[in-house]
């Protein structure tokens, strides 16, 4: 294990070294358009609920890449996992910083962010989730931020379950570079179950500036979310539990493109307010048990790539620090602020071989930092071959990526006897993978298949045991992780069409903890296959369905079958110019299943709405 004082030197070397490369990269920028992260194929249908306004997870619902386990309406809470990880190992990334929640990963999906001012989301792993990636072990959600428009759209619809949401969202674009955007939202509804309520406000004010080859961003949100749903947390379905939070982020972002690569910086304050009520008929006192917190996180973050000679210098960074404000609960913990440093450095050399085909090496490092737990060095090698023929162009990737993070506050420093049980020992979390994938991109379909296996070492679950079974417990453990998946995507005329599959194996060892059920690490689906269909027809409408079936692993605390059907609709009718109105009919859960995505926890049940919308 490195001192602290050995990791700092390396972060303050790593960060000289990509500073000087972004001077000279910023030396040689080009009169070249911005490039913005792009995905080559829709993986989603539905890119707007039917139960409340969009927001960043709306489009992970369905996302063969991603799975997203909701508590009642995917945009009141949701966690997001990808193979095989826990809610804590995906982080949410706007342009280069990863915007993280300090109390827990819950939180990490409430980005206050009108989607419709981002790119549409890339999933990151591996290498890619090493070097962009901040306290997210296993992936990263990244979204870059569009250009400003000039127009502007005003949307207002109703379902059943007394549903009604409206929004607003006015861009303007000077010829000079400069523009704004300002947006504005709101929802309410009984929910699809009783004690299922919510009520949401959502407002964003945008400014940017556009050079050449250069895009500025400052950004200021403001969430305000107040939910209800029986047995969320707790899993007991007889509690009426309620989250109520309060979320505001200022963010600032740039980016540069040169003649020898790019260089990306970004900064952000986040606050987060937090009152969560597992039996919302009792009155607070405002004392231990009403379970109320602040956390406050400062970041600065950076990307980039640098070309010198044959070596392509791929590099990336973060510093955090946060501060649980105040809490009512989470008193238990060794220390109530922390501060994070991650630097990975990752060149790559491009080998041209005699059929044109292209040899690409990968070997680099990630450093990580905080002041409150050990550091760690961890080693990224990636190998890949290129080639391109009038078939389409093939990729075969073998890579190996080591990444860890720490837990948060919630794990760390609640009551180790109480209604969640805390565990001020946990120490730094880390994840080492191999994987090997092949992709396959033709004009009008791609292809990607992926084989991997991970170990996971001391990952943070919460766990049931039946001697306690009013504690969840905040416990280690060791997975051995092993799984495929494939995603496809093609295109006919009017017709689109994406499909998934995966399959997930998991080994644990708690050591000596006593455990019964897991209500994360091993709450996953061992084979899972989606399907994204999107037709274009009577000229003026659009029909987009999303599907996916899933094999559960069984859990005793789980009512109900360990599989599932689960489907959304949407029909869209628009006019023949982007201006003027369209009508959207949107369907979610349409079997009505009652698969719970969490153990215990009720389903969210069948939600229809009808909105309008008028754009200028």
């Amino acid at each position: 294990m490195l001192k602290p004082q050995t990791s700092a030197a390396l972060f303050v070397g790593l960060y000289f070294l990509v500073v000087t490369g972004q001077v000279a990269l910023a030396s040689e920028v080009e009169e070249d358009e911005i490039t913005e992260i792009t995905v080559s194929a829709q993986r989603v249908a539905n890119t707007q609920p039917a139960g409340t306004y969009a927001s960043v997870a709306t489009t992970l619902r369905f996302d063969p890449l991603t799975e997203l386990q909701s508590r009642g309406l995917a945009e009141g809470q949701s966690d997001v996992t990808v193979r095989g990880g826990v809610f804590e190992n995906t982080g949410f990334k706007l342009g280069a910083a990863t915007v993280m929640d300090p109390q827990t990963g819950h939180y990490v999906a409430e980005l206050p962010v009108d989607p419709a001012l981002l790119s549409a989301p890339a999933i990151l792993q591996g290498i890619d989730g090493a070097v962009e990636g901040f306290n997210s072990a296993i992936a990263t959600v990244a979204f870059a931020i569009r250009p400003v428009t000039t127009g502007g759209e005003i949307t207002a619809g109703a379902g059943n379950a007394n549903l009604n949401f409206q929004s607003i969202r006015i861009g303007h674009e000077s010829d000079a570079g400069f523009g704004f955007a300002v947006t504005a939202s709101r929802s309410a509804g009984d929910g699809t179950v009783t004690y299922g309520d919510h009520a949401f406000a959502r407002y964003n004010v945008q400014l940017q500036w556009r050079g050449a080859a250069v895009q500025t961003d400052l950004l200021v949100a403001y969430q305000d979310k107040f939910f209800g749903w029986p047995g969320a947390y707790t899993g007991f379905a007889s509690l009426p539990e309620t989250d109520d939070t309060q979320t505001t982020l200022v963010f600032f972002n740039q980016r540069r493109e040169g003649s020898r690569g790019w260089f990306e910086y970004g900064a952000y304050y986040r606050s987060l307010e937090d009152d969560y009520d597992f039996n919302r008929l009792d009155f607070e006192t405002g004392e231990p048990g009403s379970f109320e917190h602040e956390t406050k996180v400062s970041a600065v973050g950076f990307q980039g790539l640098q070309r010198t000679g044959k070596v392509a210098w791929r590099f990336g960074g973060q510093f955090s620090k946060d501060e649980l404000v105040r809490s009512t609960d989470l008193t238990n913990g060794p220390f109530a602020d922390r501060t994070y440093a991650t630097v990975t450095l990752i060149p790559s050399v491009d080998v041209p071989l005699a059929d044109g085909s292209v040899l690409t090496w990968r070997a680099g490092i990630t450093s990580d930092y905080s002041n409150r737990d050990g550091s760690r060095i961890l080693p990224l090698a990636g190998l890949s071959l290129s080639q391109e023929r009038v078939s389409g162009s093939t990729t075969w990737e073998l890579e190996y990526a080591a990444t860890s993070q720490l837990p948060g506050y919630t794990a760390l420093a609640s009551n180790p006897d109480g209604l969640f049980g805390g565990n001020p020992l946990l120490g730094r979390e880390t994840a080492k993978q191999l994987s090997a994938s092949v992709t396959h991109v033709k004009a009008r379909w791609q292809l990607r298949a992926t084989l991997f296996a991970r170990r996971d070492d001391n990952l943070v679950d919460w766990t049931y045991a039946s001697d306690a079974p009013f504690s969840r417990q905040a416990n280690p453990v060791d997975l051995d992780v092993a799984g495929f998946e494939a995603f496809l995507a093609h295109t006919w005329g009017d017709i689109d069409v994406a499909a998934g599959v995966a399959w997930l194996d998991k080994d644990s060892d708690y050591g000596a903890a006593d455990v019964d059920a897991s209500f994360y690490a091993l709450n996953f689906a061992r084979q899972r296959a989606t399907l994204a269909f999107r037709y274009r027809f009577a000229d003026q409408l659009e029909l987009r369905v999303d599907t996916e079936y899933r094999r559960q692993e069984d859990n005793p605390l789980r009512a109900g079958d360990d599989n599932a059907f689960l489907a959304s609709a949407g029909l869209e009718w628009s006019g023949r110019s982007p201006e003027g109105w369209r009508l959207a009919l949107v369907a979610d859960n349409l079997t009505d299943s009652e698969f719970q995505p969490f153990p215990g926890t009720p389903a969210y049940g069948r939600q229809y709405s009808l909105s309008a919308t008028y754009a200028w």
